[in-house]
C-alpha cells in the first residue's frame, strides 16, 4: 500500500452522524484495521431544511444548538464539514436565507468546505465567508475534457469528477499533473451515461426551495435495489486495486456516495473501502454494537 496521505469524504454529516462519528473515533483507537495512509478528509451533506442544498432534497429542520453540536463534534476531530450548497436553480433572492446564512455563520471558523454550482452563490460565498474552501461540484455534470481543464485551472479546493470519467483513461491521464485537485466518486449508483440526471438535479433543486416532499421526477434508476453488492456491479465502480493504482498516479481525494441512501449500504462502503479485508469483521462488531448503544437512550426517551 502506498504510504501517500489518502483522503476519504463520507456523506451523510446530519442523518448519519452517528454512524461516522463512530467510524472516525474506531480508526483513532484501531488505526491497525484501517487501510494505511488513510484519512477522512470531509463529511458532507446538509442540514434538513436548508434551500441552497442540492442533489438530494433533505426536508425538516434543525435547531441552532443541535447544528452547532454537530458541527463541533467533527471539527474537534480534525475533520472538516462540507456543505451540499449545489441546489441548481438558486437566484439572487435566495443568499439573504436567514437558515442559510446561520449555518454558515456557525461553521465559519477556517476548516470547513462548501460545495458549489451555481455562480451566484459562488460569488456571494467568496465575498461574505471567505474563509470557507469553495469545492466545484459533480452535479455540474462537466464531461467534456477542456472545460474540466479550465475548471481545474479556477480556484478551487477541489474538482469532483463525473462519475463517467472514473475510467476514461485520455481525462485520467490528462488530469494527472493536477492529480491532487481530483476527487473521485468510488461507488455511484446511477446508470452510467445518464442522460436524465441533469434534469434529475434540477427536479430535487426545485423540490427543495418548494419544500416538495412529493417531486414528480421519475428515475429509471428506482427498481434497482439500493444495496452496495448491487453498485460493485457498476461500470464506474472503483475496486480496492483500481483506487491503489489510482493513488499511485496522484489522485487521492476519494468520495463515498450515500446521501439519501439506507444506512446499510454506507456502512457497507465504508467496511469495504476503508478497513482493511481481515479487519472488517471486527470493526462491523464495534460499529454495530457501539451504534446499539448510542440508539438506547434514544429508545428510551421515546
Amino acid at each position: 500500500m502506498s504510504k501517500r496521505e489518502v483522503f476519504w469524504h463520507l456523506p451523510g454529516l446530519c442523518y448519519f452522524r452517528y454512524l461516522n462519528i463512530v467510524l472516525i473515533n474506531l480508526m483513532s483507537q484501531y488505526p491497525e484495521s484501517f487501510r494505511d495512509g488513510y484519512r477522512i478528509g470531509s463529511v458532507y451533506g446538509t442540514f434538513p431544511g436548508a434551500i441552497w442544498n442540492g442533489g438530494r432534497t433533505v426536508f425538516g429542520i434543525t435547531s441552532k444548538g443541535d447544528m452547532q453540536k454537530i458541527i463541533s463534534a467533527y471539527n474537534s476531530k480534525g475533520v472538516p464539514v462540507r456543505f451540499t450548497w449545489t441546489n441548481s436553480l438558486l437566484e439572487e433572492k435566495h443568499l439573504s436565507d436567514t437558515y442559510c446564512n446561520l449555518i454558515m455563520k456557525m461553521a465559519d471558523n477556517g476548516m470547513n468546505q462548501v460545495l458549489v454550482n451555481r455562480e451566484v452563490l459562488e460569488n456571494y460565498i467568496r465575498r461574505e465567508y471567505p474563509g470557507f474552501k469553495l469545492i466545484s461540484s459533480t452535479t455540474k455534470r462537466m464531461l467534456d475534457l477542456e472545460t474540466l481543464q479550465e475548471e481545474i485551472g479556477k480556484d478551487y479546493f477541489l474538482v469532483v469528477l463525473d462519475y463517467d470519467l472514473n475510467h476514461n483513461e485520455e481525462a485520467l491521464s490528462a488530469l494527472q499533473p493536477h492529480a491532487d485537485k481530483i476527487e473521485i466518486l468510488v461507488n455511484e449508483i446511477c446508470y452510467p451515461g445518464c442522460k436524465m440526471r441533469l434534469e434529475h438535479y434540477r427536479n430535487q433543486s426545485e423540490a427543495q426551495l418548494a419544500f416538495d416532499s412529493n417531486p414528480t421526477f421519475k428515475c429509471p434508476n428506482n427498481s434497482t435495489p439500493r444495496a452496495f453488492k448491487e453498485c460493485m456491479k457498476r461500470p464506474a465502480f472503483l475496486s480496492n486495486e483500481e483506487i491503489e493504482s489510482y493513488i499511485e498516479r496522484g489522485y487521492v481525494n476519494f468520495k463515498i456516495v450515500g446521501r439519501g441512501l439506507p444506512i446499510e449500504f454506507v456502512k457497507d462502503s465504508y467496511l469495504y473501502f476503508l478497513v482493511k479485508e481481515d479487519k472488517v469483521d471486527f470493526i462491523r462488531r464495534k460499529l454495530d454494537s457501539t451504534l446499539a448503544d448510542l440508539m438506547k437512550p434514544a429508545v428510551r426517551r421515546a
